[in-house]
């Protein structure tokens, strides 16, 4: 097997700030793989697709939209199957795969000079939507995302929908689609382990290390992780080093958000006691000069100070 052109070597930075546009992931690049690719296609769809099987990856490689990438696509019996793989709860999936295929529809469109505003039908293959999830958050074994459900305006007949096939994919989780799918299961077994190794104390390289000379140990991907080893390991770094960044960007907005918050909850007290201090002295008989001698205020001030001295008399 080829190496993919995006396949992180040994060299490759571990720097948290990572290029997505040069990091892949372990699922993309194993899944990628056409043997591999369809026995998940004929598990997830129930058929039974032999090696012969005209497959075609279209997934879309170093392509930006919305600071979103596509993980795998492909092309089989006249059918399009986006695959993504998140560690997180999306709910935005559907949307996102809106993009993606729009992006892979308008290139198959544009092939063989297809004309748009011709009088020919252009055929595209059927779409097929499905999330593998292996995230900690608590999930269900499958659900389905819609499009709709994004909808400001709620209707029962949308004009545009797409459905996202959501399956937990965690060790444990759903057992009769593993059965079915060896790449599956060992790819959940991998993910797993290298999270008990994280969870005993490991560092995330160490902890991949250990994950994967024990898959080979056991003859769980053995073929794959013997001859890409070095870039299975950064990539799993490479991964968790993103979203370890993307925790902390998140705690220190919250953290930022809450010191906005009393600063201006602070001054906004301030200004309040101000103004009371002000209209008291008012009321008291002090003058508009007074205010402004021995209090600074402005016309603004004094203004205010004034509405509320009448409004306390009423």
């Amino acid at each position: 097997m080829s190496k993919d052109k995006n396949f992180p070597t040994e060299s490759a930075s571990s720097d948290i700030n990572v290029n997505r546009e040069y990091k892949s992931s372990v699922f993309k690049a194993y899944f990628s793989i056409k043997e591999n690719c369809l026995a998940l296609y004929n598990a997830v769809s129930g058929s039974n697709y032999g090696d012969d099987a005209d497959i075609r990856i279209e997934t879309l490689e170093n392509s930006v939209f919305l600071n979103i990438y596509n993980d795998v696509s492909f092309v089989i019996c006249g059918t399009i199957n986006l695959y993504e793989h998140q560690s997180t709860v999306n709910p935005n999936m559907a949307l996102r795969d809106l993009f993606y295929i729009s992006h892979l529809y308008k290139a198959i469109a544009m092939r063989d000079d297809n004309d748009l505003y011709g009088s020919r039908l252009i055929k595209v293959p059927t779409p097929s939507f499905v999330v593998f999830y292996n995230g900690r958050t608590d999930a269900p074994e499958e659900e389905t995302i819609k499009l709709s459900d994004a909808f400001e305006h709620r209707t029962d007949a949308p004009e545009l929908e797409l459905t996202v096939r959501f399956i937990n994919i965690n060790y444990g989780h759903n057992q009769d689609l593993m059965e079915s799918c060896v790449q599956l299961r060992d790819y959940s077994i991998l993910c797993h382990r290298v999270r008990e190794n994280l969870d005993s104390g490991m560092d995330i390289r160490e902890a991949a290390t250990r994950a994967v000379d024990s898959c080979i140990d056991d003859n769980i991907m053995r073929n794959y992780l013997v001859k890409e080893k070095a870039g299975v390991i950064e990539m799993h770094v490479l991964d968790y080093n993103e979203e370890k960044h993307a925790r902390s960007l998140r705690e220190e907005g919250r953290e930022e958000g809450l010191a906005e918050g009393l600063a201006e909850g602070l001054t906004e007290g301030l200004a309040k006691g101000r103004l009371t201090a002000l209209s008291q002295m008012l009321s008291r008989g002090g003058t508009e000069d007074d205010l402004r001698k021995f209090l600074d205020a402005t016309d603004d001030e004094i203004a205010l100070a004034k509405e509320k001295c009448q409004s306390s008399d009423h």
